[in-house]
């Protein structure tokens, strides 16, 4: 067995942050009115983390592309057998990874189409009808059960690997992981290739943000005064 560097550094950052703002974005929705802007707050911060997280996903290290770790059935079927020691996500995790990124991206980008009709009205409402308004605004409250659901289900893993005595929450710390020797896959990506690739994921992230904040949405024009 030897000590490899499997999560890179900007995966093991958008892994926490992401974290903290799905927790801020539950924590606030349940804190009452006084709270909701910071919820919608928190829900721009999570669509501009999965934007990364698609951009990296194709553009980042080796174990942060999707094509790494997609869970094709042959991969489910050596995992299940007990064949699997590939560095990196494992396909049932893999699974939940997609499952995730799904979910948070529907809820964050549902979000900001929504609006409760007193206090609080997405930075996107202004730019689709009000039915289209009332669609998403009703999926987004009924869609939040299932987010519970998840996140139960991925700590719950998360618990039985533990107990299995297989690591993970370091690994998402430090990165590090042990692995066959026989597994290691080298690195194909030179330092600037990957300077490269992390600006470019954050140009889209932050092109994300900009779409999802509304800024480029025209102001309504003001009522006209009433002729006398």
């Amino acid at each position: 067995m030897v000590r490899i560097k499997v999560w890179d550094l900007p995966l093991r950052l958008f892994h926490w942050s992401l974290a903290v703002a799905v927790i801020g974005a539950l924590v606030t929705i349940n804190s009452g009115a006084a709270w909701i802007e910071w919820h919608g707050r928190f829900g721009l911060a999570v669509v501009g983390l999965i934007a990364f997280r698609l951009a990296w996903g194709v553009l980042g290290s080796t174990h942060s592309r999707f094509c790494s770790f997609f869970p094709t059935p042959a991969a489910l079927g050596a995992y299940l057998r007990g064949d699997w020691q590939r560095p990196g996500h494992t396909p049932l995790g893999a699974l939940s990874v997609l499952a995730m990124l799904f979910l948070f991206g529907f809820q964050a980008v549902s979000g900001l189409f929504t609006s409760d009709e007193i206090a609080f009205n997405g930075p996107l409402t202004r730019a689709v009808s009000s039915s289209t308004v009332s669609t998403l605004s009703s999926l987004h409250r009924q869609t939040e059960l299932w987010l519970y659901l998840l996140i139960g289900l991925h700590v719950l893993a998360i618990l039985v690997y533990q107990l299995r005595g297989k690591r993970l929450i370091g690994p998402m710390i430090h990165g590090c992981t042990y692995v066959p020797e026989s597994k290691v896959c080298p690195g194909n990506r030179s330092p600037f290739r990957s300077v490269l690739a992390l600006v470019l994921a954050l140009l889209l992230a932050g092109a994300a943000l900009w779409l999802a904040n509304g800024s480029w949405i025209p102001a309504p024009a003001p009522a006209a005064a009433p002729a006398w």
